[in-house]
């Protein structure tokens, strides 16, 4: 039931580039590599920036020997980045808020480990109902609320959860229900359930 972290789902092994690296290796890496970015670091892989694919595309359109150009004229900087520990709906509204498509994952010394890309983000938001719906029962209803999954019935149809039930108290509904909106992947939930007693549990 815990939000994903983006240690889990970003890319660990990173093509990365120095101040001094030509854009023209650096348009050869995204061709031969399949990626839009290339973060910049200095000596101790701490990031500086990042060069994305319109930066090239940019600078391809103004400068004909924009090729030997160092990486260090092109990239975006400072670089917005996020941490390992980072929850990936954080990073997905960094992403949202600087309109960018890429995120360098840092330590605690801003050193570079790994790459964040919206296409990461949106394969983790793309679940199935089935996964969505597993996920409800079993992290919430029967690991963490301690419920019996016969009085709870939970249906999910395009992220949407619906639970539908009676539970002892109100407590365990408004739990259940705030919980199945943190899941990753569910747009919203309908609440159906009814309970024996207001309380806390």
């Amino acid at each position: 039931m815990k939000q994903r972290r983006v240690g889990g789902v970003m890319t660990g092994d990173v093509v990365s580039a120095h101040s001094d690296t030509p854009t023209g290796e650096l348009a050869r890496w995204m061709r031969e590599f399949d990626i839009n970015g290339v973060p910049v670091v200095d000596a101790d892989d701490r990031v500086l920036g990042v060069v994305s694919a319109s930066d090239l595309a940019r600078a391809r359109r103004t400068d004909d020997g924009y090729q030997d150009r160092p990486a260090q004229t092109l990239m975006s900087a400072p670089a917005h980045t996020v941490r390992a520990d980072d929850s990936v709906v954080r990073a997905a509204r960094i992403m949202s808020a600087h309109g960018v498509e890429r995120l360098p994952v840092v330590d605690e010394e801003a050193r570079l480990v790994g790459m964040l890309t919206r296409r990461d983000v949106l394969k983790l938001f793309a679940r199935s109902d089935e996964e969505i719906r597993n996920e409800v029962i079993d992290e919430i209803v029967l690991r963490t609320l301690w419920l019996d999954p016969q009085r709870v019935d939970v249906s999910v149809r395009d992220g949407v959860v619906t639970v539908e039930g009676l539970l002892e108290s109100s407590g365990q509904a408004a739990a259940l229900v705030r919980m199945a909106r943190r899941i990753d992947g569910v747009t919203a939930v309908v609440d159906r359930l009814s309970h024996r007693r207001v309380g806390p549990w």
